[in-house]
């Protein structure tokens, strides 16, 4: 047995920095000699128990250490009698991971615009330039339930009940991150996640943070940036809000338990002033407090602990 967690899966939540991090999962397996295993599947997340249990026999028999990567939803391993692996994941205020991915569907990232087309051929030019407000305010498909319910279920898991916005499925995302994941952080703190995962995983993220800052890989990272992305009514923001009132709680909920995290291991959780004119109207019910200098109480342990689940 190794001294590390050998067995690691990153079940990404789309449009919240995960190419940024799989560039970075490339450089590091390079540097660090651990299997990256990666899927080319990007649009099936959800899996009947046959896709299941194929799914995990695959994982399950990569050589270790492995990173396994791929949008999919929460699997339980332990289910099918195999190994329950180390989950980490990412995820970012709602409403703007819903705008990224409506504006990138449509116009791509810097990395060429015309890679939408490739991602989105058969949309049709009425609905590629379909005005955002529009779309939230006369409740097209696109802008509203279930479509606007997709974070939780990466962490609820394949229960067809997983899907349908309510207290069941966010109940069961609550525990699940409580249970399996090793680590949940919050892109807008993204080099905190870092940090973190170089601390909990070093076998895997040994040097992420320099690698990250380094001037080469930033000019990388900028080519992800959607494209002619807009802002839209307040009155549309506060629509979205409402109809991603679930999502909100989970994030708020993931949120607060990163910055437990980070107080933990002596990172401050800076609370910022709002500005004269803040990018997105959303009210936010839970606010961090500055974390105070607790007495440092058995790390390594808490970390076995979790190891050992």
């Amino acid at each position: 047995v190794l001294p590390f967690p050998s067995q690691v899966v990153y079940n990404r939540v789309g449009k919240c920095g995960s190419r940024t991090v799989v560039l970075l999962l490339r450089i590091l397996s390079e540097k660090h000699g651990f299997n990256l295993v990666t899927s080319d599947i990007h649009n099936k997340t959800r899996l009947t128990k046959n896709e299941q249990m194929e799914l995990i026999k695959n994982i399950s028999t990569a050589e270790q250490p492995y990173l396994f990567t791929r949008h999919v939803h929460f699997l339980n391993f332990s289910r099918f009698g195999g190994d329950q692996p180390v989950y980490i994941n990412i995820i970012r205020d709602p409403v703007n991971r819903f705008l990224s991915n409506y504006f990138f569907r449509r116009f791509g990232d810097w990395r060429g615009e015309q890679n939408h087309m490739i991602r989105t051929p058969s949309m049709r030019q009425e609905e590629r330039y379909l005005d955002i407000n529009v779309c939230i305010l006369e409740n097209y498909p696109e802008c509203s339930n279930p479509r606007l319910f997709y974070i939780i279920p990466y962490f609820c898991g394949q229960h067809p009940r997983c899907r349908e916005p309510g207290e069941w499925a966010l109940e069961r995302a609550k525990l699940n991150v409580n249970e399996n994941f090793l680590l949940v952080g919050i892109l807008e703190e993204l080099e905190d996640v870092l940090l973190l995962l170089e601390r909990f995983l070093p076998h895997y993220f040994k040097d992420v943070l320099s690698i990250y800052k380094n001037p080469e890989h930033r000019k990388l990272g900028n080519l992800t940036v959607t494209v002619k992305k807009t802002v839209p009514s307040p009155e549309a923001i506060q629509i979205l809000y409402q109809r991603m009132r679930y999502e909100y709680e989970f994030y708020y909920y993931v949120k607060e338990q990163f910055h437990l995290l980070k107080r933990k291991f002596g990172l401050k959780s800076l609370i910022r002033k709002p500005r004269p004119r803040p990018e997105f109207f959303i009210p936010s019910p839970l606010e961090t407090e500055e974390p105070i200098d607790d007495e440092e109480e058995d790390d390594e342990k808490w970390l076995e602990d979790i190891y050992k689940r």
